[in-house]
């Protein structure tokens, strides 16, 4: 979506052909006959999801900007509708600066347990028309539609009448990319947001994919960007004639022949649903920065006791663990490391956590953020857990399942750690 149409409001529905972007109504058929014949993925993304579900609830946001996010000192923008946008505001920001750059914004907290209710009903609505839903997050999916045409009529006119149909039941809108890969439809719905619909036939794909920053396309992040604008590849068409060899050189041989493929509009990836997660996380904002290394591993324990939590309430168990710590300027660094056997264990991930804080170089550095994840993640019940010969089974697995069970009865906090419950002690 280009900056003007951003500024003025308008919302894009048209298609992609070899003359431009025209109107979907301007002798372009919706039944299928046409040029989308062959485009049978749609990418659906609420426009300012959080945010547009706050202004259904709060009258006096009608003619507000609305941010949603932390309300306290360090907070941070979550959502940001497109008025807020236009002075700047994105997710992710402090919210000091959102307000200084919007100061006549309305900003509420995040209602997780509501965003998640109306997430559930637009996926109502889309596994209407087909089975083939993959959410990605709350307020995205890919639907494959397939097998929905002999009732729902074309790609076109199934992404229309999802479009319709959430902004009636729900009171939202939403933007929809129609094309034949889940790469370009994803592209496509980032193009007409917001409230938008975009069909990029497969004849026009490199039309539509060349003027786009090399940004645009997925794994390539600023240091990437900055790799091949050094090479004078900045607009995905630039990287599409590129020689796939110098990529290879310049990126690995991973990442330049893949690059290569999506810069030609080539993504094999089908829409799976029910996708298991890949990864599984908690991090903490600090109310001020914390440069006591005691701290900062008590919280460390702390995430990493959620994390195992998470883990085997879904039954997985996983490999990597990684942190995340973040100083007081949110420069950010991430360290890993893989585990000989996977683990749901709080104890063990949390023994890993805290050790790759201790060699990040940054023991005792103001912090403020820091996060665990464990990566690697599959079902546990085809992870069989291994003992070494002449290792003990130190117990703590089922101390922890043990504590699952009176959480679950008592509620969160019922039982934790000596260390954290001396913590929260002293903090009284």
């Amino acid at each position: 979506m280009s900056r003007r149409q951003l500024e003025r409001g308008a919302a894009l529905r048209g298609v992609v052909t070899s003359d431009g972007i025209v109107p979907l109504g301007a002798g372009f058929p919706v039944d299928g006959s046409g040029p989308d014949f062959d485009c049978d993925v749609l990418h659906l993304d609420m426009d300012a999801f959080f945010a547009g579900v706050e202004r259904l609830r709060r009258p006096e946001a009608r003619d507000r900007p609305v941010i949603v996010g932390g309300t306290g000192p360090r907070g941070v923008v979550s959502s940001a509708d497109y008025a807020a946008r236009r002075h700047g505001v994105h997710s992710a920001m402090p919210m000091s600066r959102a307000l200084r750059l919007c100061p006549d914004a309305l900003v509420y907290p995040p209602d997780g347990a509501r965003y998640r209710r109306v997430s559930e009903a637009v996926m109502d609505i889309l596994r209407s028309f087909t089975p083939l839903v993959q959410p990605l997050s709350l307020d995205e999916a890919f639907l494959d539609v397939s097998g929905a045409r002999r009732v729902a009529g074309g790609p076109a006119r199934i992404a229309a009448t999802i479009r319709e149909r959430v902004r009636a039941e729900q009171g939202l809108t939403c933007s929809v990319g129609v094309a034949a890969t889940r790469l370009v439809a994803k592209l496509g719905s980032t193009h007409c947001k917001p409230d938008g619909l975009l069909v990029v036939p497969t004849a026009t794909v490199q039309r539509f994919l060349d003027p786009l920053p090399v940004g645009a396309l997925p794994g390539v992040g600023d240091r990437t960007e900055e790799r091949l604008a050094r090479l004078g590849l900045r607009t995905v068409g630039a990287l599409a004639r590129a020689d796939v060899e110098l990529l290879r050189m310049e990126l690995g041989e991973k990442a330049g022949v893949r690059l290569a493929e999506l810069s030609r509009g080539h993504d094999p990836s089908p829409v799976v649903t029910d996708a298991p997660d890949k990864s599984v996380g908690a991090e903490e904002t600090f109310s001020v920065d914390v440069d006591d290394p005691d701290l900062v591993d008590r919280e460390l324990l702390r995430l990493s006791g959620k994390v195992a939590h998470r883990l085997r309430a879904t039954g997985q168990v996983g490999r990597t663990v990684s942190v995340k710590l973040r100083r007081a300027d949110f420069s950010t660094i991430t360290r890993s490391r893989t585990l000989t056997e996977s683990t749901d264990v709080a104890h063990e991930i949390s023994l890993v956590a805290r050790e790759l804080h201790a060699s990040s170089g940054l023991r005792g550095t103001p912090l403020r953020l820091v996060g665990v994840r464990v990566e690697g993640v599959s079902p546990a019940e085809l992870t069989p857990r291994q003992m070494t010969l002449g290792e003990e089974d130190t117990g703590w697995r089922d101390v922890e399942r043990v504590m699952d069970r009176v959480t679950a009865r008592f509620g969160p906090g019922a039982i934790q750690s000596a260390i954290l419950a001396k913590s929260d002690e002293n903090d009284v």
